[in-house]
């Protein structure tokens, strides 16, 4: 059987803040890529997205242990927000290190529309397809 890695991706369309803040425009970014649920009290996915961001700005990949310690999280938290991050195709992991795709938030944002034009495209080709088999 054919190996197929899905990926998640979500946008979700938030009014931007209205001054210019830091800290709001890096929370408004991070909910309009669906990081942010219900379930996180704590915004323990923010968290790690920023610690993250502070990693690849120093090109200093982290495991699962250095960042629970660093936000004082269970292992447990972060791997399951860094396989929602993986699956999302914001972040890899290499050798049990995990980092940002790409160093920089505008060419992360160039490839994660790029994911969404090929599935897209995908989904065109494939409509047209049962479109034509179904002779509709």
């Amino acid at each position: 059987m054919k190996n197929i890695h899905y990926q998640k991706i979500t946008i979700i369309r938030v009014q931007k803040p209205s001054k210019k803040d830091i800290n709001d425009e890096l929370k408004w970014f991070c909910n309009s890529l669906g990081l942010f649920n219900v379930r996180d009290k704590d915004s323990s996915c923010y968290r790690v997205f920023i610690e993250l961001l502070k990693s690849s700005k120093e090109k200093n990949p982290v495991n699962s242990d250095e960042l629970a310690s660093r936000l004082n999280l269970s292992r447990g938290t972060i791997i399951h927000h860094m396989n929602k991050l993986i699956d999302s195709g914001i972040v890899v992991s290499r050798k049990n290190k995990y980092m940002l795709r790409v160093d920089n938030l505008k060419i992360l944002v160039d490839e994660i529309e790029k994911d969404i034009d090929r599935a897209w495209h995908d989904l065109k080709e494939v409509a047209k397809e049962i479109d034509d088999d179904l002779g509709l």
